[in-house]
Parts: C-alpha cells; sequence; structure tokens
C-alpha cells in the first residue's frame, strides 16, 4: 500500500505548519520539510521543538530560497534527501507548500497511487507547448543568471543584454529534452532514487540549472522525462491549482468547500490565510475513512463563472477591481507623451529591450494594443478609460513589477491628470516631434476631419486649427506641473535627449545613450 512522504516547503507561519503536518501524519503518512533560512530562526525554532520527536518528520538542511532562483530546487532536492534517508517505507514524494490542504482522504490517495506505476508530474514540450505564455522564454535557457530578476531587476537584465551583445549563449544538454510544468509533483520513489543517481553522476546537468531562470519549473520536468518511459508519466499535477487571467494565484475561501472536493485533484493551492473554515474542515478531511467523492471536475470554469460576478471566491459582491481606487505607493508608472505613435512605440521598444521594463503602447488611444486577458476590461477602450485605475493595476500584478511605462496620446491630459492623483509615483517624458504638414493633414484625416473632396480653403483652415490643438496640447502639459516632466526633442542634441532620458528611466547615461542611439527613431 502507498505511503507518501510529503516534501514541505515553506517559509512562515509555524503554527500553521504545525497543524498540516500532524493532519499529514495522522494518516499514516510522513513529512519531509524544508522551512526557507531566509525566514526568522524563532519560527524554525517552533517548528522543531513541537515536531522534533516525531518519527513521521524530518528536517532539511535549510537554504535561503528565492524565487525563480536554484536555491528552490536546492530546497527541494534537500528535503528529498532527507525523506529518502527517514522514511525507508515511503512509496511515493509528493511535492506540497505551506498553502497547501488536501481535497481527499489519505485512503482516497493513496488508492489512487496504488492503482496504476505512474509518476504525476506535468511535462511538456519547452519551445513548442506554449505552456509559457509571457515573458522570458528561450532567454531562461540560453543565459547564465546569476541575479533575480525581482530582486536586482537592473543586474538581471544588464547581465543579460551584456551576454546577448557579447554572444555568449550556450546550449542545454545535447542529451536532454528541455522539459517544462508545475513545480507541483508526486513522483514514485523509483523515480527519485533514479534523479538523485543522475545528478551525482552528471555535475554538468546541476551546473546548467543552476543559472537557469525558474529552474523549478524545468529541473524535475526534464530529468523525469529523460529518465522514466513516457507510458509511466502522467502529465499532470496532482495538486489542484489556478491562475488568474492576469497571472496572479487564485485564492480559495470558506464557500467552496464543495466544489474543491468536487475536483479530480488530491490537493489544492492556494487556501486563504482568512478562510479557517475551510482549513478545519479540510484538515480533517484528509484522516477519515469511507468518504465517497463525485468528482464533477470543471473547477476552472465554476471559479470563472463565480468571479465574473463578484470579487474572487464570494458570489454578487463588488467586482475586484472596484475595491481600489488607487495604484499604490510602492509603483512608478511612466508615461511617454507624443503625438506621433511610431515614434513613441519605437522608443518604448527599445527601452524595454534595454532595460526590461515592462511597456504597453497607447492602450487608453489604440483599440488594437495588444494586451493580456484582464477579466474583459481589456475587450473596449470605453471599458479601459472607464476602469483606467484598475487596468493599470492589473498589469503591475501581470508583469510582477513595480515599475512600468504606458504610451499616452498629449490630448488626454485629464488621462494623465487622473493618475497623477492615483497614489503612485509618476514620470512624465515629452517627446516632441516635427509635426510637418503631411503629419497634421494625415491626423485629421484619421479624426475624420478631412476628405479626398475637402475644398482647399477649408483644408487649410481645418489644419491651421489642428495644427493649433497640437500646440495648445504641449503647452497645458508643460503647464499643469503634475509630475517631473522631462522633454525628448527631435530637435535637440544627443547629448540633452540622453541626459533627459536617464533622468526620466533613473538609469545611467551609457544606457539612455544606447537607446536613442538610433537613426531612424524619428523618422516617418
Amino acid at each position: 500500500m502507498a505511503r507518501i512522504a510529503f516534501i514541505l516547503l515553506c517559509h512562515k507561519d509555524p503554527e500553521g505548519i504545525i497543524r498540516q503536518v500532524r493532519q499529514l501524519t495522522e494518516a499514516g503518512d510522513c513529512v519531509a520539510i524544508h522551512f526557507d533560512a531566509g525566514a526568522p530562526r524563532p519560527a524554525f525554532e517552533r517548528l522543531q521543538g513541537a515536531l522534533g520527536d516525531d518519527p513521521a518528520v524530518a528536517f532539511a538542511a535549510r537554504v535561503k530560497c528565492g524565487w525563480g532562483e536554484w536555491s528552490l530546487v536546492q530546497g527541494t532536492l534537500n528535503a528529498v534527501e532527507a525523506a529518502r534517508a527517514a522514511f525507508a517505507d515511503a512509496t511515493h514524494f509528493y511535492m506540497l507548500s505551506g498553502d497547501c490542504m488536501p481535497i481527499k482522504t489519505a485512503e482516497y490517495a493513496h488508492a489512487l497511487l496504488d492503482a496504476e506505476p505512474a509518476d504525476y508530474i506535468e511535462s511538456f514540450d519547452y519551445f513548442s507547448s506554449g505552456w509559457i505564455k509571457t515573458g522570458l522564454r528561450e532567454e531562461r535557457l540560453i543565459y547564465r543568471h546569476y541575479f533575480n530578476e525581482r530582486a536586482s531587476k537592473t543586474l538581471f537584465y544588464a547581465a543579460m543584454g551584456a551576454q546577448q551583445r557579447l554572444g555568449l549563449r550556450r546550449a542545454p544538454p545535447a542529451d536532454l529534452r528541455m522539459r517544462i510544468g508545475s513545480q507541483w509533483w508526486c513522483l514514485r520513489r523509483a523515480t527519485i532514487e533514479a534523479v538523485l543517481r543522475f545528478i551525482a553522476e552528471r555535475p554538468d546537468i546541476v551546473r546548467f540549472f543552476r543559472t537557469t531562470w525558474i529552474p523549478d519549473e524545468t529541473f524535475f520536468q526534464t530529468l523525469v522525462s529523460h529518465l522514466v518511459p513516457e507510458a509511466e508519466i502522467r502529465a499532470r499535477t496532482l495538486t489542484f491549482l489556478m491562475f488568474s487571467d492576469y497571472g496572479m494565484p487564485v485564492t480559495f475561501y470558506n464557500d467552496q468547500y464543495e466544489m474543491l472536493l468536487s475536483q479530480d485533484f488530491l490537493f489544492a493551492r492556494k487556501i486563504s490565510a482568512e478562510a479557517a473554515t475551510l482549513k478545519q474542515r479540510l484538515g480533517e478531511l484528509y484522516a477519515r475513512r469511507g468518504v465517497g467523492f463525485e468528482i464533477a471536475g470543471g473547477g476552472r470554469a465554476l471559479h470563472g463563472f463565480l468571479t465574473g460576478r463578484g470579487r474572487i471566491g464570494r458570489r454578487f459582491a463588488r467586482r475586484f477591481w472596484e475595491q481600489q481606487t488607487t495604484l499604490g505607493r510602492d509603483r512608478e508608472l511612466l508615461m511617454v507623451i507624443c503625438k506621433k505613435w511610431h515614434v513613441a512605440k519605437r522608443l518604448i521598444a527599445r527601452i524595454t529591450n534595454r532595460t526590461g521594463l515592462p511597456v504597453v503602447a497607447y492602450l487608453f488611444e489604440e483599440e488594437g494594443t495588444p494586451l493580456p486577458d484582464l477579466g474583459g476590461l481589456e475587450s473596449s477602450l470605453t471599458k479601459r478609460a472607464r476602469h483606467r485605475r484598475a487596468v493599470m493595476r492589473i498589469l503591475f500584478d501581470y508583469y510582477a513589477t513595480q515599475r512600468m511605462a504606458i504610451c499616452v496620446d498629449p490630448s488626454h491630459l485629464g488621462l494623465i491628470a487622473d493618475f497623477a492623483r492615483a497614489g503612485c509615483s509618476l514620470r512624465l517624458l515629452e517627446v516632441e516631434c516635427r509635426l510637418d504638414d503631411g503629419f497634421v493633414e494625415g491626423h485629421a484625416r484619421r479624426r475624420g476631419l478631412l476628405a479626398a473632396a475637402t475644398p482647399g480653403p477649408v483644408r487649410r483652415q481645418v489644419l491651421r486649427s489642428v495644427r493649433q490643438d497640437m500646440q495648445i496640447e504641449a503647452e497645458e502639459l508643460r503647464h499643469a506641473d503634475l509630475a517631473p516632466l522631462f522633454r525628448l526633442r527631435e530637435a535637440g542634441s544627443a547629448a540633452l535627449n540622453a541626459r533627459a532620458l536617464a533622468g526620466f528611466l533613473r538609469d545611467d547615461a551609457a544606457t539612455a545613450h544606447e537607446i536613442i542611439d538610433a537613426d531612424y527613431l524619428f523618422s516617418d
């Protein structure tokens, strides 16, 4: 009969971890704990004091973990080693976090694992599966990453940029087919033994993954696929987890107990810290016997239906985007303000290429601006304008950043003024271009002010008025004194423009020179 050794990765809430571990071991399973070395020492001592004498609990050597780093894999390997040494009768190793709770009984879980000799791990082709939706893709592998993108964004992208310029690409190990998937897996003991033997024999593999970005989504996924016949791999996780349309983990609440139990999974992640009733009911569930489950599935569709009518996990409440009215004091919004949209788009493309800063072009002016799924807010300019602060909050969360840039037309002074009151740090860059007659006429035609048959005198009058409007927009922006305003001028020198751009970006002059050093930047 299956006995599960849970590989528990955690970094907070020792009292909650103690309850979680006791609920799991009460049913006859065992737990190896990796408690982040970056967490307070007293919290770890509390765990050791409460669970240190339990023969069904082992503690792994601690490492300080950072999101996206090799340290997460190393912490997992340390816990796997501790479990292998302490629990000789464990048949399966199952990864959990402190936010996971069972949604089936141990009896059900053991029967499922006994039913067939298989490993449960998402393992999809890295390059062709489309598993990565946004952000870095092959760059995760082909460049060496020594800095954390979240903690040291500037160094992260500077190091990657230097490798790109110097042509320091690398190839993944030739004998491995790179795979990707969720880090939450359940592997048989024989598979764990094979992985540990393989990395002991192949230090080059570990060296490669040590400098891979987000290796917890590729390391085990690739090695298991390499070592285990495909027929013995179920490319799925046994942990029910969901991400919202803008990339944030979905959290489950008290009113979702029945929905969770009906899903074809053994555990669920993440349970809200505030859902005390749900945590108690799920904790008591694991040790119960003789419980029947009707598997309905459809959790993602059901959750989407409910959240479309209220905030996540509660029915008929205010929509989540209507609950907050500020962007956050720790966030910085950079606005590139330019009448020539193609010039601004070139500029922000070069900015993000050199600095990694997330950028979005004219999302409040251009219907077809590429945007992620924002829960329906992205579907029209009217919705974006009506909920503009919510749109920006979601985009900050989607890109997991505290700084991002957007492009805005100078005519939208009211929108700029609104974001100046949105509780964030705002910085403005006015891009001043030469507005020749051809551009002004094209702008008038796009607005429906001119047609091919418009008489000459009327045409000249319209063009004078349109040009005057553009000049007034620029003057009003400069006199509004809404935020630090920097000016990049087509007629300005490279030195002055680089100084203005460096001030806007809070970056060094060399990077600013690289960004503006393009003959075509202002061309039509």
